[in-house]
């Protein structure tokens, strides 16, 4: 008898558990979705390009509506991208600005923010109205406020600070409010699809276009790797960094009506940054309990170069081989197509509720 080859999948599909009852009962509509957040991660956005161009370029636009975009570090520069007038072209741009991006040895924090800087110009294009008038997207940026130590850009005294960050975060996540307070930077014509919020000091700021530039670079800015954000227009006095320290795959009280679509990195949600090392620390159940993730599955990550998505470690990794890794990185974005066309298939066959697991 000759074996039937059956594909392995490229995504894996995982669900909290009212996502979970809704879709097996009704499946799966791009009407369903109001809510699309996007995790901190870095290059990794790149290898799930394909996955993005799918769900904005072909599946929401099946059914014209407002929604909310949610994005911490790269994640709001990738809702960024979308809400520019053509979301698969600014994905695009965002790809190649990232990977052509160079950071030779020796390079100085300072010089590293400048150039994060122009890149962000280069992406945005002068069309930051347009981004923040987009009648179907609206864009949340997530971004802490930085206490103590944190405030500075030493590189001793912000070590130092750091480490009081990863001991408070060894405590308990609640001891995190030493360090930082939850800023969340909104399109001004909806607030938040979000409940209440009282694990950290959260304030609400509205975009504009004094501040989505400042409010972007912010929140993709790591400490020791770029320079913090002083006084962001509109928010109160302070220095400012990536969003994804506090809300690195965004645990948070979704409040929105439908399913919560999120592509994401990985199949579980980190709450934060600090966080990635302790396993045992795990997202709310509840929370997470109207969330469909659709990420990469263990087969596909195989198949890809060094079985994994493209990460910071890899200028270490290739070194002064700037070529060589442009070239990985494409691989990547090129190969992530597969992610998008898998996922076409399955919501428009009917075959996507099929293929659920339970979020973890």
């Amino acid at each position: 008898m000759v074996a039937i080859h059956v594909p392995e999948p490229a995504l894996t599909l995982r669900a909290g558990a009212r996502a979970l009852a809704r879709i097996r009962e009704s499946g799966l509509q791009p009407a369903d979705i109001h809510v699309i957040p996007g995790a901190a991660g870095g290059p990794k956005a790149l290898g799930i390009q394909g996955l993005d161009m799918a769900i904005f370029g072909q599946w929401l636009p099946q059914a014209p509506q407002p929604r909310s975009l949610v994005g911490a570090s790269i994640g709001s520069w990738r809702f960024a991208s979308v809400c520019k007038p053509d979301p698969v072209a600014g994905l695009q741009r965002l790809g190649e600005l990232y990977t052509t991006q160079r950071f030779p040895k020796g390079i100085t924090v300072a010089e590293i923010s400048r150039r994060c800087a122009t890149m962000l110009d280069e992406l945005l294009e002068g069309q930051d109205e347009a981004i923040l008038s987009n009648p179907l997207y609206h864009l949340n940026i997530m971004v802490v406020k930085s206490l103590r130590l944190l405030q500075l850009d030493h590189p001793r005294a912000l070590g130092l600070g750091l480490g009081g960050v990863i001991g408070s975060n060894l405590l308990g996540r609640r001891h995190l409010k030493r360090w930082f307070e939850r800023v969340i930077i909104h399109d001004a014509r909806l607030a938040p699809p979000l409940g209440d919020l009282d694990d950290f000091v959260t304030s609400y700021v509205s975009l504009s276009t004094d501040n989505l530039r400042p409010a972007l670079l912010a929140s993709g800015s790591i400490p020791m790797v770029m320079e913090a954000v002083r006084d962001i227009p509109g928010a109160s006095e302070g220095v400012y960094r990536d969003g994804g320290l506090l809300d690195y795959h965004l645990d948070l009280p979704w409040k929105a009506p439908g399913v919560v679509l999120y592509p994401h990195f990985i199949d579980r949600v980190v709450p934060g940054w600090f966080d990635k090392a302790m396993p045992w620390r795990r997202a709310c159940a509840d929370r997470a309990g109207d969330v469909l993730l659709v990420a990469p599955s263990p087969a596909y990550l195989a198949r890809l170069p060094y079985g994994k998505l493209p990460d910071r470690r890899d200028y270490r990794r290739f070194g002064a081989d700037d070529a060589g890794r442009e070239h990985y990185w494409r691989q990547a974005m090129a190969e992530s197509q597969r992610l998008g066309d898998e996922f076409m298939e399955l919501v428009s066959e009917g075959r996507l509720e099929a293929r659920l697991q339970p979020l973890r």
